[in-house]
């Protein structure tokens, strides 16, 4: 067994357990790669106990939702997407949130029809109906190998006896502190006395711990209806949200077909809508299939990239949203002609400006947050699954006795045509919120096939998603393994608001000089982005590489033998 990456938290004694489970046959080949050291280890679990990647996935889901409580949980939504090796069958499991049926296009504007600030971020009023519940029922009663009580012991034996918390945790808590203390419940599980808790510090969730087991004994019903569901609405309506039991009665998990394209011998699947990844990966990579991008300088390499982005955006906001409410024409969105249409208006010698694409918008700046993570088994079964409560710790609010933080996934809802949500994007009427409708996601796990590898790879990171997975797609192309996908300096562009972004590190000094000559707008972001998450199986050699984002504290593991 190879560990690809340090774990930041104590697991030795759990590494060496799960060693003497999985023992070394052939039918124990595995490579994970999640955002944290205890997950990761739980798929191994999974599998030792003779399962596969789909119970895996279950597993490393549910943990994640226990350690990582800024990036995911119960109380969020994401999309899986699966590959089962018996068949070759593809699917893309839609676990989004759902808006509430009381909910209605103007629930954050005030008199004046301007959006009222926080309101679509903060409380129980911006949380959708949560997704990721009812999806690890389904993907365990549906494709794994164990029962779904199996697959939930290791998150409910975190959350039961705690876990050392990392740096990262400390960090968006810090962020998001207001909001947390403003949730007496939230506060009284996350902070220590009322403050962001010292390191070292061990966090202990037993409510979620008795929410976990209930999943685990009555599946979908022990969430979505009975002691969780009846806490779930009595904590949501005294805050001011708008949860029914009829809401949660109506929650389903939705199979959707991925969204495939190819590029230069790669074979692309991407996620369904309403994700915008599959669409808009597939959109720029065959906007770029006519340049060699391998022949050309650096500078001009990361003009037109930015370019192809900028039109991808520019059409997600134009055309993109739930496929239940709206008619997307996504067949002509990832025709090649399209593309070419779209690739003619590009200048390698000047930037166009988004004014240009279409009116002024205001701009507005962005963050990020989500989680992801990337599993194969020995059999080739393979799953990359984004999960997002939004915001960091989502709306900062804690159901009382359910120990889940719900998400603020309602701001991925466009308000009001024009507007832009928290990460900055700007969307109009086909993401216009309407009960029961599904919000548009920039989440792209993702799986890439050519004659000699397969790539399992997805990131984090709100907006900038979409640009993240292009540019390890872009390096997956150059013949590099996970170790660069994952390093790959970002950049990125998002149509609205009319710059290039860039992470400390992203770009050279000579090329924000070309850049910059060409009429880009540049705009360092404060801090490195993203937490990829990636794996490659060699088909000659019969080996898998991984690796997990050295910007995160997350842990790459692989069998081989």
């Amino acid at each position: 067994m190879k560990l690809a990456k340090t774990p930041v938290v104590a697991v030795l004694a759990v590494f060496l357990t799960l060693s003497a489970i999985t023992g070394h046959t052939t039918e124990n080949k595995v490579a994970v790669a999640s955002a944290h050291p205890l997950a990761s280890h739980a798929a191994l679990e999974m599998i030792g106990r003779g399962g596969n990647a789909f119970d895996a996935a279950v597993a490393i889901g549910a943990v994640l939702a226990v350690v990582e409580p800024a990036g995911s949980g119960l109380g969020g939504g994401g999309f899986w997407l699966l590959h089962r090796a018996s068949d070759g069958f593809e699917t893309m499991l839609d676990g989004r949130e759902t808006a509430p049926l009381a909910a209605h296009q103007d629930m954050y504007l005030d008199a004046e029809g301007r959006v009222i600030p926080g309101l679509s971020i903060d409380g129980p009023l911006s949380a959708g109906i949560p997704g990721v519940p009812a999806a690890l029922v389904h993907l365990a009663e549906h494709y794994g190998k164990l029962p779904l009580s199996a697959s939930l012991q290791p998150a409910i034996r975190y959350a039961r006896d705690g876990f050392i918390i990392g740096e990262r945790y400390r960090r968006l808590l810090s962020f998001r502190l207001p909001q947390i203390q403003s949730s007496p419940a939230a506060a009284a599980i996350f902070l220590d006395n009322g403050r962001v808790p010292d390191p070292g510090w061990t966090l202990r969730q037993p409510d979620l711990a008795k929410t976990l087991q209930r999943l685990a004994d009555f599946g979908a019903a022990g969430f979505y209806a009975g002691e969780t569901a009846e806490k779930l609405l009595k904590s949501v309506k005294a805050a001011g949200g708008i949860w029914s039991q009829q809401d949660l009665d109506n929650y389903r998990v939705v199979e959707r077909e991925p969204v495939k394209g190819t590029y230069r011998g790669i074979r692309i699947t991407g996620a369904a809508l309403p994700s915008a990844g599959g669409i808009g990966l597939v959109q720029a990579l065959n906007i770029l299939t006519e340049y060699d991008l391998t022949a050309i300088d650096a500078v001009t390499r990361k003009h037109l990239v930015t370019e192809a982005l900028r039109r991808v955006y520019h059409d997600r906001a134009l055309y993109l949203g739930d496929p239940d409410f709206i008619d997307v024409p996504v067949s002509r969105l990832i025709n090649p002609d399209y593309a070419a249409g779209l690739r003619s208006t590009i200048r390698k010698d000047r930037s166009l400006p988004s004014v240009m694409l279409s009116g002024d918008i205001p701009e507005q700046a962005g963050g990020d947050n989500t989680t992801h993570f990337s599993v194969m088994d020995g059999e080739g079964n393979r799953v990359a699954a984004t999960l997002s409560v939004n915001y960091p710790f989502g709306s900062g609010f804690v159901a009382e006795g359910t120990g889940v933080i719900l998400n603020d996934e309602m701001d991925d809802f466009d308000s009001r045509p024009g507007a832009v949500n928290v990460y900055g994007l700007i969307g109009g009427l086909p993401n216009a919120i309407a009960p029961g409708k599904r919000m548009l996601s920039s989440m792209s796990p993702t799986f890439l096939e050519d004659d000699e590898r397969i790539a399992v790879l997805g990131t984090p990171g709100g907006s900038r998603i979409i640009s993240m997975v292009l540019l390890g797609i872009l390096d997956f192309a150059d013949g590099n393994g996970p170790d660069s996908w994952v390093s790959v300096p970002r950049y990125h562009h998002q149509y609205i608001p009319d710059a290039v972004q860039y992470e400390p590190g992203g770009l050279s000094s000579e090329e924000l000089q070309g850049l910059e000559k060409l009429g880009h707008r540049l705009r360092e972001t404060s801090y490195r982005y993203g937490d990829m998450q990636a794996l490659q199986w060699h088909k000659r050699e019969g080996r898998f590489s991984a690796a997990s984002d050295p910007r995160g504290e997350g842990l790459a593991v692989i069998r081989n033998d």
